[in-house]
């Protein structure tokens, strides 16, 4: 069962991981800020460099290059995926099974841009994104990366079940069962907005709550066998 596009890996020692892909939106963010950050050290440099004429165009031309194609390489390789854009939005680079990126997939992915960019605007790019639940670029299917969500445990939020247990008022299937399992057990990492959110997708179920988030994890807690009256 899942929620969201939140999908799970177990590593060797037998953990399992649960991932959150980041979507188009914050990935645009820091695409938007990395590329000002380029842009900036390119002013600096052609700025520098042209007092030596011809010749200092000539290297401000190969060193903007070199930066355009290996600024992200350097920093994935080197900063735990995370270029200062990515950085800034709390995302990070890493190989699908959530391992830290290669640097072979770190070029794969960072060279496809060109292609991703076509026809347009990242178009193809954007399209690929849309077509599969892990959002990944044609770049990113190609290297079998993805980039993911830092989600540290927010503190305002307890990881466990702290309601009083409540009976449902209709019985319910296994999926449906597993499933509000689910969205308790992630309760603490998501804010009151979207909890409710998540619980009205519940339909029926919580048609006539005032607090919708709330009465699943009641009947969650129920399931654990809290007070089973």
């Amino acid at each position: 069962m899942r929620l969201d596009t939140t999908y799970t890996v177990n590593t060797p020692e037998g953990i399992a991981l649960e991932l959150s892909p980041a979507g188009p939106v914050p990935r645009l963010l820091a695409w938007l800020l990395d590329l000002l950050l380029r842009s900036l050290v390119n002013i600096l440099l052609f700025l520098m460099l042209s007092t030596l004429g011809k010749t200092g165009a000539g290297i401000a031309l190969i060193l903007a290059f070199l930066l355009e194609w290996f600024y992200p390489v350097y920093f994935e390789l080197r900063h735990q995926g995370q270029t200062p854009g990515k950085k800034m939005l709390d995302i990070y680079v890493a190989q699908a099974d959530a391992s830290p990126i290669t640097p072979s997939a770190s070029l794969v992915r960072n060279l496809l841009r060109v292609v991703d960019f076509l026809p347009l605007l990242y178009g193809f790019g954007f399209a690929s994104m849309m077509l599969n639940g892990r959002f990944q670029r044609l770049g990113d299917l190609a290297a079998n990366t993805v980039v993911l969500h830092k989600t540290p445990r927010n503190p305002h939020y307890n990881h466990a079940i702290d309601t009083d247990p409540i009976r449902p008022e209709v019985s319910l299937s296994l999926p449906e069962q597993q499933a509000i399992m689910l969205f308790a057990q992630r309760s603490y990492t998501l804010t009151p907005a979207r909890q409710d959110e998540l619980a009205r997708m519940t339909g029926p179920l919580v048609a006539q709550q005032e607090n919708p988030a709330h009465y699943l994890q009641g009947i969650a807690r129920w399931l654990t066998g809290g007070n089973r009256t």
